[in-house]
């Protein structure tokens, strides 16, 4: 088990930093579960990290830090329960491809793949779907170490109280060291992207959300105008997105022309409106068809900080024009669109679609941008419609109002009662949100 040097972790975005005593890398789950037991006896407390992708202190600690680089790579296919199980530092991008390779894929996904398996899933990393959940609601069995040392096989079956939580969570239940996910045979998804009013966005969402196996958008604070994106299943035949056009749009346009167009509001404020005018333009409608991980995720190469909540799915156009009124009516410049996405009811304790259907609101601001003033702002529309936060992304949230949000939150917090009772998994983060 390879032991770093103790240095500051830094997340992706920049905003979060923590100085572990110890780092350790370990190889494997028996590795994983002895470098929790050696933390025990020296009273350290544990985390583990992904790619830093969470915007919160989530994974924040003073203690052991676990890295997952070398819990990777697929450990069994089953090609008769139609499942796979992956080291949990397997980053997304890795385990579509090697499905993929296999003739395989995951239901549904995120809009991007760089995160290892275990932290997209800790945090409740989803996409968008009208009956497909998020990527925990896939999962069907898991592996954790809790603070004994001891290593839990859970699945509906077996340690299935467990096993109903721990697909989301948090990190304070244990440290996840492999996760088992249901998958089927791979198929196509055809991708239908076009500009499209805010006005006939909002009034006309239902019936989008309705009639599309997945259904989201983007609208642009400052304008009228919305980008829209419907995926559905294909017969075929395979039309992906060509090279050199996939180059000019997804790289050229949606990262390297909104990465300078973002640098400019930042220093010129006032240049923010018309450049998103400009920006709600750029792209122009397109319709391909591909494998799944290429419809579903894209390139994101600008940073950003971002908050993200939960609605009940009914809430959604009241708040959304909420949050246009209010960016309308202030100061505020926004250079960074507003996305929308929707998720069915699912099962698990904390997950943000918990025993309701939801649609998510996320709102992003250019990193180095200052932006709590319309976190603020947002976050106060989104509360006063029950919205649930994003546990990766950033809130204000704590304990209190959470438990009134999550109807099964004390089944999870007296779970993790008695997986962890000397918080062995806890961080200041964790306090907050879950209480002590």
């Amino acid at each position: 088990m390879g032991k770093a040097a103790s240095s500051t972790w830094r997340n992706w975005a920049g905003n979060v930093s923590a100085r572990p005593a110890r780092q350790v890398t370990p190889a494997s789950a028996a590795e994983a579960a002895e470098a929790v037991r050696r933390a025990a006896e020296d009273g350290l407390r544990v985390k583990a990290i992904g790619t830093g992708h969470s915007f919160t202190a989530v994974a924040a600690t003073d203690g052991l830090l676990v890295r997952p680089d070398l819990l990777t790579g697929i450990r069994a296919i089953d090609r008769t329960a139609m499942t796979v199980t992956v080291e949990a530092g397997t980053p997304l991008k890795r385990l579509n491809l090697a499905l993929a390779r296999e003739g395989l894929s995951l239901a549904n996904m995120g809009d991007i793949m760089e995160q290892t398996v275990a932290g997209a899933t800790s945090t409740g990393t989803h996409g968008t779907g009208r009956e497909s959940a998020s990527l925990a609601a896939q999962i069907v069995g898991l592996e954790l170490v809790t603070a004994d040392g001891s290593l839990l096989t859970c699945s509906a079956e077996e340690n299935a109280d467990v096993f109903a939580a721990a697909r989301l969570g948090l990190g304070a239940l244990g440290l996840v060291t492999a996760l088992t996910f249901a998958v089927e045979p791979l198929f196509l998804l055809t991708a239908r992207e076009e500009p499209m009013s805010f006005e006939r966005v909002t009034s006309e969402f239902d019936a989008l959300h309705a009639e599309n196996e997945h259904f989201e958008f983007y609208w642009f604070p400052h304008t009228g105008n919305c980008n829209t994106k419907r995926n559905n299943r294909s017969a075929g035949p395979e039309a992906p997105v060509g090279r050199l056009k996939g180059l000019f749009e997804d790289e050229f346009l949606s990262n390297g022309v909104f990465l300078a167009a973002c640098a400019a509001g930042r220093a010129v404020p006032a240049v923010v409106p018309p450049l998103a005018r400009v920006s709600s333009r750029a792209l122009s409608a397109r319709t391909y068809t591909d494998i799944p991980y290429k419809v579903f995720t894209s390139p994101r190469r600008v940073r950003f900080v971002e908050m993200e909540y939960a609605l009940p799915r009914e809430a959604l156009v009241a708040a959304l024009r909420e949050l246009r009124a209010t960016v309308d009516r202030s100061s505020l410049r926004v250079g960074f669109p507003v996305e929308v996405r929707t998720a069915p009811a699912d099962d698990i304790p904390l997950s943000t679609a918990s025993g309701r259907e939801s649609a998510y609101i996320a709102v992003h601001m250019y990193r180095g941008t200052p932006y709590r003033e319309y976190f603020t702002a947002a976050e106060r529309i989104f509360t006063a419609h029950g919205g649930r936060p994003h546990w990766g992304k950033v809130h204000t949230r704590d304990a209190a109002y959470l438990a009134e949000a999550y109807p099964r939150f004390t089944e999870f917090t007296t779970l993790r009662d008695r997986l962890d009772p000397t918080r062995l998994f806890t961080n200041d983060h964790l306090r907050r949100i879950l209480g002590d």
